[in-house]
């Protein structure tokens, strides 16, 4: 046993650190932002009279999910819904654009928080993490920078996939939202089965070009620096972090992108209170 759990320390580790790095090129590509506006996703689906569903949980138990995205991405993932309806399955959106204070909120939620804290801890041995690996960590697994959030850019979606016969999850290893060795895309702690689900949908989602980021297994991008530097265009981010007024549907860049939006002095202030509460 004390091997297993050493292995799959190893493997998260490895995971965070490759994932990190990620998140550096991310830091350094160029973005040209564009502009564009903001569709529903709902609104979306009905017009097009596919079967896609929507999650009916709270972002960080308290704000009401924004089911949007950029609109020239909408064709797609309309396409995207309507293959998977011919497969038998449902398309179900977890999460769409996310504002500052949504994706805020949800980096300093205890229930959030408290995981990355337990996985720091794990990752010491069961010591205290120093709070510079806690925000390192955080930089990954909540996108405590902005830039490197896809969802704060209205270019990514969070999903899971129902089977329209019964409504069961086309299962995945875990449910979302899942933050351990299961997580990556290609964790191999998965079954076969699971292995396959997960490949299978995505080869759906990529051949619409949304493309996966390799650290989450639900999480699908298109456009923006994530996917220009996987996608291997040269091209740069067409998409970034911006502040949506949904009355006029206009659009504002952020002016401090790369920003921390919980910076380490709160950082360290969380960690104590995370700590006290996992005992």
């Amino acid at each position: 046993m004390a091997q297993d759990e050493a292995a799959r320390v190893a493997f998260w580790v490895e995971y965070m650190e490759q994932s990190h790095a990620l998140t550096e090129a991310i830091m350094r590509h160029p973005l040209h932002e564009n502009g564009e506006r903001f569709a529903s996703i709902r609104e979306a689906a009905q017009a097009a009279g596919v079967d896609v569903r929507f999650s009916t949980t709270r972002l960080a138990g308290e704000f009401e999910r924004l089911f949007f995205i950029r609109e020239s991405l909408l064709p797609d993932l309309m396409a995207i819904a309507r293959d998977m309806n011919e497969r038998g399955w449902a398309l179900k959106v977890e999460d769409g654009y996310r504002t500052r204070q949504m994706q805020t909120a949800l980096g300093r939620a205890p229930a959030v928080f408290d995981r990355i804290v337990q996985s720091c801890v794990r990752e010491c041995g069961g010591r205290r993490p120093p709070v510079d690996l806690v925000s390192r960590r955080a930089m990954v697994l909540v996108a405590n920078v902005p830039l490197t959030g896809t969802h704060m850019a209205g270019a990514a979606v969070d999903i899971s996939v129902l089977r329209r016969d019964d409504g069961q999850e086309v299962w995945r290893g875990k449910p979302y939202l899942e933050m351990s060795e299961y997580t990556p895309m290609a964790s191999p702690f998965v079954t076969a089965e699971e292995r396959r689900n997960r490949q299978e949908i995505t080869r759906v989602m990529e051949r619409y070009g949304f493309l996966h980021y390799p650290g989450e297994f639900w999480h699908y991008n298109k456009g923006d620096s994530l996917y220009q530097i996987q996608a291997r265009t040269g091209q740069p981010g067409r998409y970034g972090p911006v502040d949506w007024d949904p009355v006029t549907n206009a659009v504002t860049p952020y002016a401090d992108p790369r920003s921390a939006l919980t910076p380490p002095e709160v950082l360290e202030s969380l960690l104590q209170e995370a700590l006290m509460r996992l005992g």
